[in-house]
């Protein structure tokens, strides 16, 4: 969810505004409950529950389905933003424009899969477990989940902007992983990315986490494997790339030859030693963030 100074914004701050509102919030992370659940792990009535949840609905953060539970309808309340941007510049808010689009999980255009490695869909197994064969199967444009412990992924990304405009800032977001054998919470792994060739930097995941079920992982997908990711938000600017907010490399917009009609962006788990390494990328269907590779390209 993308905010500013303006009035539009002001019913998520209001919201926000509340240890209890805040204490819900966290709870829906961990995974969908219904107003009842919540009013018992937060010592509250029902009704002073739901009036709160009511205040994060207005806001778009919280949404809300009724479902038939043991003959009994209940409200079962999920989570609807999953991240929030805050942009208190007006001048610079004013004069950038933004084009959006999402690059399934599944449609890369190279790749390079070792073992242990595997695809997914939201249904099944693509092929069999540690095959890097099946990384070519067509039916890898469905993929919710792709995983190897060493190697790339690299998708082709559409330049929509006209030759009078530019390029302001880059802007990927994805949840990624550490990849080992079953599952590991401390496997850190040194993940790179690239843009059109330039080495953008790297990031070290900590490992590859599975303690928990991913909030969107199928039912059917076994206990003892990867689970989730971390959302990772990648930003490529006239100042550098920068993860998260910290500054990763001095790489910047120039450096990158974004004036190309396509970009080619790499993932890669970079080779290391014994016990470290390896590669998860989430997708839609798939992990805490129902996404897939999110850009954002703003422009002047």
């Amino acid at each position: 969810m993308y905010l500013s100074t303006s009035k539009e914004s002001l019913l998520v701050y209001e919201a926000l505004a509340s240890e209890v509102r805040l204490k819900i919030i966290e709870l829906l992370d961990e995974r969908p409950r219904s107003i009842k659940e919540l009013a018992a792990e937060l010592y509250l009535s029902s009704a002073i529950v739901s009036s709160h949840v009511s205040k994060l609905q207005e806001a778009g953060l919280v949404s809300g389905k009724m479902c038939r539970v043991d003959g009994a309808t209940y409200k079962i309340c999920s989570l609807s933003a999953n991240y929030l941007q805050i942009r208190l510049s007006r001048a610079q808010q004013t004069a950038q424009k933004v084009v959006e689009f999402s690059v399934p999980i599944g449609q890369y255009t190279d790749f390079e899969a070792h073992p242990t490695c595997g695809i997914a869909t939201k249904e099944q197994i693509i092929g069999y477990y540690d095959d890097p064969r099946y990384f070519a199967d067509p039916r890898r444009m469905d993929a919710g989940i792709i995983w190897f412990a060493k190697g790339y992924v690299e998708y082709r990304l559409p330049n929509y902007l006209a030759s009078d405009q530019t390029v302001q800032e880059i802007e990927i977001s994805m949840e990624i992983g550490s990849e080992a054998p079953k599952i590991s919470e401390k496997w850190p792994s040194d993940i790179g990315f690239t843009l059109n060739g330039v080495d953008l930097g790297k990031w070290t995941s900590p490992g590859d986490f599975g303690a928990t079920k991913g909030r969107f992982t199928p039912g059917w997908w076994h206990a003892d494997v990867n689970q989730y990711g971390t959302l990772k938000v990648l930003r490529i600017r006239k100042t550098g790339t920068f993860m998260d907010g910290q500054q990763m490399s001095g790489i910047s917009l120039d450096d990158v030859d974004w004036r190309k009609e396509q970009w080619s962006f790499r993932i890669t788990a970079e080779p290391a030693g014994r016990r470290r390494g390896g590669l998860t990328v989430f997708g839609r269907g798939f992990g805490n963030y129902d996404q897939d590779l999110n850009i954002r390209v703003y422009y002047e």
